[in-house]
């Protein structure tokens, strides 16, 4: 039997590699990034135990390491996919990381890069240098050259600092065809552009962040290592607003209903409870949608007095101006009138959209792929619809199921991009 191959190494992808590799069935994992984990290593904490990251990833990590039957493709895109269930041909670009496999990420690199970039991974909160490892958590766990942020082949000091020969900054863009019995396609999710919602002002402030970039401000291993501080002035914020269905059950950008952001922001509340007891915290909502264990989310923030929900939507935000005070105006709907108070922070539950881009079809009009994809892809996780970690890890586990044995139905696919 031909190796499966899986596109997306998030706890989707990664969940379903494992399990058919221990089910005896080659893998091949594809991942987009330099490292994998997807959204969740970004994460605080996730449902419903709000574990840490290193919590359930270094599970799968481990699972992983130890099987030789999963063959791991980082810096990989898909870039076609022809062929009937048990014969497709699947063709792959890597691009260059300028590290090989050598790397020990012992660090001396970056001790003499003279270069620096934008931290993606922390949204931009802080810099990195050009060569850099994505996170303390990365797998797998060595350095990556930016190439757009270093000088080129100029730019070689990294090179003579290696004792290992890692770094190849000659290396170019290769493409792989592979033979594959099928296709899990566990892409996941991205935000929603909050520069496309009209008043919420997102650009207007700094302080004015979405869920996952407060995320990030939560997390220990994130810009303020677990200190939660406005990103305007490093000041510990006094008041936190969070506003729900930011973008999402609205006509002009998403019309459907994100699952997830309800429960998050009420995670996030609780964090903040936590962190900062003094803090004031308001919820801004049109519905709570919290179901199952959730709901305990729900039930614990009513307990904190310094936590308050107030049902009606955010019609803005103002920012006036460095070092003032934001502005929430909302529709008070139990008072039945148009209120404003102030804020030291705003964060804006932005929906979840499918992160797929794929030279496949079967996607609907929102970009989430359907059930009825051609014959041996079995989609996954958020490429099928919004659901937190454990939804999408019991999704991957059927995925696995359907992807060992697809229908026999010899219809060819061909989708190029």
């Amino acid at each position: 039997m031909r190796p499966i191959l899986i596109i997306g190494g998030g706890i989707t992808g990664v969940t379903a590699a494992v399990e058919l590799a221990e089910a005896g069935k080659e893998v091949v994992l594809l991942e987009k990034e330099s490292h994998l984990g997807g959204n969740v290593v970004k994460m605080h904490n996730y449902f419903p135990k709000l574990c840490p990251p290193a919590c359930g990833m270094e599970i799968n990590y481990r699972r992983l390491r130890s099987n030789s039957r999963i063959k791991l493709l980082t810096h990989s895109e898909l870039r076609s996919v022809t062929g009937a269930p048990g014969n497709m041909e699947a063709v792959i670009t890597r691009k260059p990381m300028y590290v090989n496999d050598r790397c020990t990420a012992c660090g001396d690199c970056l001790e003499v890069c003279p270069e620096t970039r934008s931290d993606a991974f922390n949204y931009g909160f802080g810099h990195t240098k050009a060569i850099f490892q994505p996170h303390p958590f990365a797998y797998p766990r060595k350095y990556e050259i930016d190439g757009a942020a270093c000088a080129g082949p100029s730019c070689s000091k990294c090179v003579a600092a290696c004792s290992y020969d890692a770094i190849q900054l000659e290396a170019k863009e290769e493409e792989v065809t592979l033979e594959v019995h099928s296709v899990i396609v566990a892409t996941g999710w991205k935000n929603y552009d909050a520069t496309a919602i009209e008043g919420l002002n997102y650009n207007a402030s700094p302080d004015i962040v979405t869920n996952v970039e407060f995320e990030r401000l939560l997390s220990v291993s994130g810009p303020g290592k677990g200190k939660l501080a406005r990103p305007s002035d490093g000041k510990t914020p006094s008041s936190v607003a969070f506003v729900q269905c930011a973008g999402s059950r609205d006509r002009n950008h998403l019309h459907y209903c994100s699952a997830v952001c309800c429960s998050a922001s009420l995670k996030h509340a609780l964090n903040v409870s936590e962190l900062l007891p003094e803090t004031k915290i308001s919820i801004f909502y049109i519905d709570l949608r919290v179901t199952g264990r959730n709901e305990d989310f729900l039930e614990r923030v009513k307990q904190k007095p310094a936590i308050t929900l107030n049902k009606g939507k955010v019609a803005a935000v103002k920012a006036n101006g460095e070092g003032e005070a934001l502005q929430v105006t909302y529709e008070n709907i139990e008072a039945g009138k148009k209120e404003t108070r102030p804020f030291d922070m705003v964060v804006l539950a932005t929906g979840l959209v499918p992160e797929n881009g794929l030279p496949l079809q079967g996607a609907d009009e929102d970009g989430f792929m359907t059930t009825t994809m051609p014959p041996g892809v079995y989609p996954a996780g958020c490429a099928l619809r919004p659901m937190d970690v454990s939804a999408s890890v019991k999704s991957a586990a059927s995925a696995a199921v359907k992807a060992i044995k697809p229908s026999s139905l010899g219809i060819d696919i061909s989708a190029e991009q």
